[in-house]
This record gives C-alpha cells, structure tokens and sequence, in this order.
C-alpha cells in the first residue's frame, strides 16, 4: 500500500492514536447518562470523534492521489524548541512572577521562533493576549492565578 499524502497520513495517525488515547483514558472515569453525564463521557466522546478524524485522514491519504505526495518536509527543530523552551518557562515563573509578567515573557519568546519576527505585532498581541487572559481566566472564571509577583502582593 502506497502513501498518496504523507501529511494527511501522518495528521491522521497522530489524530487517531491521540483519540484513542483520551477514549481509553476516560474509561476509568464515571460514563454517567446522556442526561447527567460523568467525568468520563465527554472526554470519551472527543477522543472517539478525533480517532475517527484520524482514520478517515488515514484513509483518505492511503486512497486519494495528491499532486507531489504532499510530502512533510524538514522538522522545525530550532522553534520547536523555543517555543517549549517558552513553555516550560512559563510553568516556572507563573508562580512567582504572576500573569502580568510571565505571560508576556511567553508571548515574546516563542513569538522569536517566527521568520517574521515584528516587534509593533508581538507589542500589541501581548497586550490584548494579557488582558484577555485576565479577563478570563481570573475575572470571568474566578481561577486562582496569581496576578502579580509575590514580592509586591505580599
């Protein structure tokens, strides 16, 4: 069996072995009923419905010819690994530094992992991604995310 698309069919392979993953890990969680569903049945209906994504990618890159393959090319190595190179920043000064500051520091670290680096468009993307954050998650969710750097709230 030949590969007609190898993006499709590895986008398809990842789709489906992620799915079925997140289906196998919510077993272990209470289904409940369709009209008071557990932990478990969310989870493994989005891992049933993205395994099923996945096959039929799988299927469409193994059955439908593509002009050229449409072959993946070279890994992205070095943004790969700013960006979780920013990541993991973000998960080891969010605690001590707060929202207000790390996640600027996120945005613009991985925001270097571009070609088109520009700093006026990561200036404003910080800005709006910052207060949207707060807006969300700690305004509008109520989560218990620290703001502020633990040296000026205390």
């Amino acid at each position: 069996m030949k590969i007609k698309s190898e993006k499709d069919f590895w986008a398809g392979l990842m789709f489906l072995v992620t799915g079925i993953g997140f289906a196998w890990g919510a077993t272990v969680y209470s289904f409940g009923s369709s009209a008071r569903p557990g932990p478990g049945y969310f989870p493994f209906g989005l891992g049933i419905i993205l395994a099923l994504l996945g096959a039929f990618l799988l299927f469409e890159a193994l059955t439908i010819e593509v002009e050229g393959g449409d072959k993946i090319g070279s890994w992205p190595i070095k943004q790969g690994s700013i960006i979780l190179f920013a990541v993991v920043l973000f998960g080891l000064l969010l605690p001590r530094l707060g929202m207000a500051i790390t996640l600027p520091v996120l945005i613009i670290v991985s925001s270097m992992a571009s070609g088109e680096f520009n700093w006026k468009e990561v200036a404003l993307n910080t800005v709006i991604l910052t207060v949207g954050s707060w807006g969300i998650f700690i305004k509008g969710l109520g989560l218990t995310i620290p703001l502020w750097p633990t040296f000026i709230q205390s």
